[in-house]
């Protein structure tokens, strides 16, 4: 039997994304969220409006998605409750958050250069995708009090990049799900998947037919 409910959150499940960007002085903030879709290789992203993430994102229209898989949990947690935001928004103090400028430290990850952007790629991380800002929206602009308040930032994969032991044998541009495994937030707590349950019909679809006008024509790889 179903009844009425009003949670608070509606967190069934989606993907932790570390989101990285540049600082006004040049450091690197590093943000874990878990807002986020993709539809070829453009995502979207939501974010609240006064996080440093946010705010880096429209000044310098771009960022670097990491991936983490289940085994950098850790990490991501280390990693939750900071800001780069200083001083630390009342919102954020009320959820005890606290100011961190080198989150890489703290959290004890790895820089790697990037090629298209200036936001860094976290190593540890088997997903690295840098990206651009293509659109910004306001969320609930119906709502005078959320009003302003959250931001959805469309973005564009410019480069991916894969770690080999979550491809497939034999197939650099296509990723094996049963060797990924990754870190999933399911109403705050952390979760990753399991064994294939049934064969999936949209698997018979080559995924070729997905192509997407937004990879890179120009490298011999990704035609």
């Amino acid at each position: 039997m179903h009844v009425r409910s009003y949670p608070a959150i509606l967190y069934f499940g989606t993907p932790v994304v570390i989101v990285s960007t540049k600082n006004p002085n040049g450091t690197d903030n590093l943000a874990p969220i878990s807002s986020i879709f993709w539809l070829g290789w453009r995502c979207i992203i939501g974010i609240g409006a006064s996080s440093q993430t946010a705010k880096n994102l429209l000044r310098e229209k771009e960022a670097v998605l990491n991936l983490p898989s289940a085994s950098e949990v850790k990490a991501v947690n280390f990693l939750a409750k900071t800001t780069g935001t200083n001083p630390v928004p009342q919102s954020k103090v009320l959820k005890g958050y606290r100011f961190e400028e080198d989150k890489f430290e703290i959290a004890g990850l790895t820089r790697l250069p990037s090629e298209t952007v200036k936001a860094l790629r976290v190593k540890e991380c088997p997903v690295h995708m840098e990206v651009v800002v293509k659109a910004v929206h306001n969320l609930a602009g119906d709502d005078r009090v959320q009003q302003g308040k959250i931001k959805t930032f469309e973005l564009k994969i410019n480069r991916v990049f894969l770690d080999k032991s979550i491809l497939m044998d034999h197939d650099p541009n296509r990723i094996d799900p049963d060797k990924w495994k990754p870190l999933i937030m399911s109403f705050q707590e952390f979760y990753t998947v399991g064994k294939k349950i049934h064969q999936s019909t949209l698997a018979e679809i080559s995924e070729s037919l997905y192509h997407s006008n937004d990879r890179k024509p120009d490298q011999e790889e990704y035609q």
